[in-house]
């Protein structure tokens, strides 16, 4: 397996789709860095030579933030939010969505699995 930013990326992909499983990389980020290093036709990972690894790892390290550095960077402007107390803050310390969906229904993802509330969901009739 070759070693990109301290992440394995597996031999039997293509290139361009190895790349994604970095942090930080995506599939625009992963074609800028093939045309970068000058790599064409998309081969296997297992298909490069050993300059075409370096060179890759050179561009993301010189021009990308990815891994550790991204994390980093993405939870302190989280924290941030939450330090200032706004609005977005708040939905990140409650768990909730913070991009305005809806929660009376879905936001399954982001509030967990549902709890049973005694009383609700079945219709109670008193005579």
């Amino acid at each position: 397996m070759a070693i990109v930013s301290g992440v394995n990326i597996p031999d039997n992909k293509r290139v361009e789709i190895a790349l994604r499983s970095i942090f930080g990389i995506g599939p625009t980020q992963a074609k800028d860095v093939m045309e970068k290093v000058g790599i064409l036709d998309n081969p296997r990972v297992r298909d490069l030579t050993e300059t075409d690894l370096t060179r890759i790892r050179e561009v993301i390290d010189r021009e990308k933030i990815v891994e550790g550095d991204l994390r980093r960077e993405v939870n302190l402007n989280i924290r941030r939010l939450i330090d200032i107390g706004s609005y977005r803050g708040l939905r990140h310390r409650r768990g909730l969505p913070t991009r305005g969906q809806r929660t009376r229904t879905n936001a399954r993802t982001k509030r967990g699995r549902r709890v049973a509330v005694a009383g609700r969901g079945r219709s109670v009739t008193r005579k």
